[in-house]
């Protein structure tokens, strides 16, 4: 009697593990530096800078003279935690660290796909930090994108959970606590969002109370200019060429323009970020057609609108977008699957211009500008679009009056839409 064999498919959960791990030997094979990565050594963080703050932190204290550090305190967790794996010295315990946090994402994407049967998110995830490159260990991002993925998938069904990990993770980089602004009820949200009030309160709390100086990190912050890659830093970019007298130094802990009207375009961009919050937080007022998908797509979007108006694009940020705009993907009936594609060739073109060609975007000439403009042009593009369909899709051409938000469609992965 003949048995026949079922071969794993290829885009399957098994052929999707397969990928990461050979496509994650390649980053480790970068990061470690036994194949050097065109441009420059992007592990410099991780070597210098975090290696630097390590036994400061260790001392009970955060590096309040460092103007480097503009990071909340919940930071030291992932900055301390190589400490853990001595016998691997700080570098590598780091890049080990950022892998299991990759390996937690990916988990957590293959749990949503097993429930739902649809692998389109995991994809994403492993295609889109494929494109980023070794920067995805090099920085600590990734880890944080291990905290945000888990909140945002679990906001319609355990939107405290929900609101406790995205809690946490505001205090590691602020912007996961965006990834509740779509939840789908009143309840849910005034649920989630007590969570995280809650978790970053009494962290705070302990921050202050085991270490000193926890909020010194504010007075840096603050003070950053316009980072040559970020959109306003076009500006310069082109004035340059114009007659416009400035430089490009390390300032505040990266590479900024400075010279005459810098402090101006700074303004704008902090000011785009506040009708950034202006537009979320009136969307939210005006939304009433919530969908299984209205959740993550409000998530993606948020991510979109406050990466591209930062007056600081560095390359990492562009994890948060992949992790964000893989769970949209995973989602069954998300808008915005252009907006997803078009941040996918951002992430390429990210990778292009840091490392390997940064010493032309820091001198501005043509193929500097062509690449830089293009990630730019691809995020402003993504935004825009990813704002408009967001608004389609969920507010009404006319509203006659307050009513509750509609239930969302079915699911295969819950059948109700709160607890």
């Amino acid at each position: 009697m003949m048995h026949t064999v079922t071969k794993p498919r290829i885009g399957g959960p098994g052929g999707a593990v397969a990928a990461w791990a050979a496509t994650r030997a390649a980053l480790l094979v970068f990061v470690f530096q036994v194949v050097r990565f065109p441009g420059q050594v992007v592990v410099h963080d991780v070597e210098d800078i975090y290696r630097g703050w390590y036994p400061v932190l260790r001392t009970g204290a955060f590096p309040a003279h460092d103007v480097a550090w503009q990071y909340p305190p919940g930071a030291a967790v992932p900055l301390l935690a190589p400490g853990g794996l001595p016998f691997l010295g700080y570098a590598s315990a780091f890049f080990v660290l950022a892998l299991l946090a990759d390996a937690v994402v990916l988990g957590a994407l293959l749990r949503d796909a097993r429930h739902s049967g649809r692998m389109a998110g995991v994809w994403v995830w492993i295609g889109g930090t494929t494109l980023l490159g070794p920067i995805v260990y090099a920085r600590y991002d990734v880890m944080v994108t291990a905290v945000a993925v888990p909140a945002l998938l679990a906001l319609r069904r355990r939107p405290a959970l929900a609101g406790a990990l995205a809690g946490f993770g505001g205090l590691l980089k602020l912007w996961p606590l965006l990834v509740l602004i779509g939840a789908p009820t009143s309840r849910t949200l005034r649920r989630s969002w007590a969570a995280a009030a809650a978790t970053v309160a009494v962290l705070l709390g302990l921050s202050a109370a085991l270490m000193r100086n926890s909020m010194s990190f504010l007075a840096f912050q603050q003070h950053r200019g316009t980072e040559v890659e970020s959109l306003g830093a076009m500006v310069f970019h082109v004035a340059r060429h114009l007659g416009w007298h400035g430089r490009v130094e390390m300032h505040y802990g990266s590479m900024e323009f400075l010279g005459p009207h810098v402090h101006l375009v700074s303004a704008a961009a902090l000011g785009l970020s506040v009708l950034g919050v202006c537009w979320l937080a009136w969307w939210r007022l005006r939304a009433r057609r919530f969908t299984a998908a209205t959740p993550y797509d409000a998530a993606f979007t948020a991510l979109l609108v406050f990466t591209t108006t930062s007056r600081v694009i560095s390359p990492q940020y562009m994890v948060w977008l992949v992790g964000a705009g893989a769970v949209c993907a995973a989602a069954r009936g998300t808008v915005l699957r252009l907006p997803l594609l078009l941040t996918l060739a951002a992430a390429l073109f990210t990778t292009l211009e840091f490392p390997p060609f940064f010493s032309h975007v820091t001198a501005g000439d043509a193929w500097g500008l062509l690449l830089l403009g293009t990630r730019n042009a691809l995020l402003v593009t993504a935004s825009v679009m990813s704002c408009r369909r967001l608004w389609a899709a969920t507010v009404p051409a006319r509203t006659p009056g307050p009513t509750r938000p509609e239930p969302a469609e079915p699911d295969p992965r819950s059948t109700v839409l709160t607890p």
